[in-house]
């Protein structure tokens, strides 16, 4: 009885010319494959949910900053094309890819006032 707990949990054939079990060598491949999925795959599919929710609450006047770190003023979006006008300057506007979005800014209930000397 020993013998048979040793090689279930060191996944060594069991002694004796004996073939091991199938389901004993198939069972490093299940674990492998939970892990992976609890610790890298799952929590990513929660991010780019999490993603799309902020990128399709996306809407004129949000203050955003792009993967590039350019700050801007969502001016307009083009749902078709998947893309948004952004003004970064008085009279200047560049349009962007909604993927290029990495953040919405959030804004205070007062504005602050920041002092530069």
């Amino acid at each position: 009885m020993s013998d048979f707990i040793l090689s279930f949990l060191l996944f060594a054939p069991p002694a004796g010319g004996q073939t091991p079990n199938p389901f004993v060598q198939l069972v490093p491949l299940v674990l492998i494959f939970v892990v992976f999925y609890f610790f890298l795959i799952r929590p990513q599919q929660k991010k780019q949910k999490e993603r799309e929710k902020v990128l399709d609450s996306l809407k004129r006047g949000d203050k955003i900053v792009t993967i590039g770190g350019m700050h801007g003023t969502v001016a307009g979006i083009d749902s078709e094309k998947k893309t948004v006008l952004i003004q970064i300057a008085d009279n200047q506007k560049v349009t962007f890819d909604r993927s290029a979005v990495a953040s919405i800014e959030k804004q205070e209930a007062g504005e602050k006032l920041s002092t530069k000397d």
